[in-house]
């Protein structure tokens, strides 16, 4: 089997090593030179993730025209990924294409199967996405994902092709669902770093948890996703991971915010961005989504936290 991982950020990294640990021939492509001779000179990706040594099987490149897997992981960020794969259309149309983005697109509000199904028009599309971190796939641990894929006979193949004895991934048809579970979790996990960052407590925490995955399915589903999906890995599985835990950078972020202190520019928060594409969905949809307006205007400093905490408390009771 031939792999190729697009993107040697910490996902993409983690990813690359742990298939070819499974005696998988994998190439790791990076777009920056000076990062990929590094990295061969190394056998490590140094800044992503230091410590975690590469299997043998394991090639890094970053020439993207010499990769010929028929399998492709698409690491690449989220707000990225339009203008990668624009650029990259005739090397990768045709092939089997495996989005890891977790994200929705600012500029036009579309998921990456949107995106990539625009772009390449030939290839087969599948997503991967569920509680995960890096660190914890390049180590080796246990670790269940969603692989969701349209066409059957692709979707069985991919899952025998990517699974490890420690990396399971559970099949589903439900491409919608799983892409929107793993991007709106992002929005509800930067609320909840919000709220513990504020010193508001773990019990304002489960509130906060509870309430988000309402407005994950409340869109998912306008959006022609499957309820039953949003409750599986790929939504209630890494909504739990990412919003409790100091490993999700969305969560991390969202704790600062909160605190009022500084976050690094330089880490990537899929769901800052996310967050303000959502609010553009949910008035064009009129659908209510509090917690992501919430995170919006946060992240645009349009209102302050005291005024974020006053505008979801003083929603009108109801029914639960």
């Amino acid at each position: 089997m031939s792999v190729a991982v697009l993107g040697a950020g910490a996902f993409g990294t983690a990813l690359a090593i742990a298939l070819a640990r499974h005696d998988a021939d994998v190439t790791l492509w990076a777009r920056d030179t000076d990062v990929v001779r590094l990295m061969s000179r190394d056998r490590q990706n140094e800044r992503r993730l230091p410590g975690v040594r590469f299997p043998a099987r394991l090639a890094i490149t970053s020439e993207i025209g010499t990769v010929a897997s028929e399998i492709v992981l698409l690491t690449v960020p989220m707000q990225q990924l339009a203008g990668f794969l624009t650029f990259h259309s005739a090397t990768l149309n045709g092939r089997i294409l495996v989005s890891c983005a977790k994200g929705i697109d600012l500029a036009t509000q579309r998921g990456a199967t949107d995106i990539i199904s625009a772009a390449c028009p030939e290839a087969q599309i599948a997503v991967l996405t569920g509680p995960s971190f890096a660190a914890d796939i390049a180590r080796g641990l246990p670790t269940a994902l969603t692989l969701a894929c349209r066409d059957d006979r692709t979707g069985a193949a991919l899952q025998e092709a990517l699974s490890t004895p420690v990396l399971r991934l559970y099949l589903s048809s439900d491409v919608r669902g799983a892409e929107l579970g793993g991007a709106l979790k992002n929005v509800i996990a930067i609320a909840a770093g919000v709220v513990v960052g504020a010193g508001l407590g773990d019990s304002a925490r489960a509130a906060l948890m509870t309430r988000g995955f309402a407005e994950m399915n409340r869109l998912a589903i306008r959006l022609g996703a499957q309820s039953e999906t949003l409750a599986g890995l790929s939504g209630f599985g890494d909504l739990v991971l990412t919003c409790t835990s100091d490993g999700s950078r969305n969560f991390r972020y969202g704790r600062a915010l909160g605190a009022a202190e500084k976050f690094d520019p330089q880490t990537t928060v899929e769901g800052a961005a996310t967050a303000k594409a959502v609010s553009i969905l949910a008035k064009t949809l009129d659908l209510e989504m509090p917690i992501a307006a919430m995170v919006a205007a946060l992240v645009d400093r349009k209102i302050s936290i005291s005024d974020a905490m006053s505008q979801l408390l003083s929603r009108p009771l109801r029914k639960e």
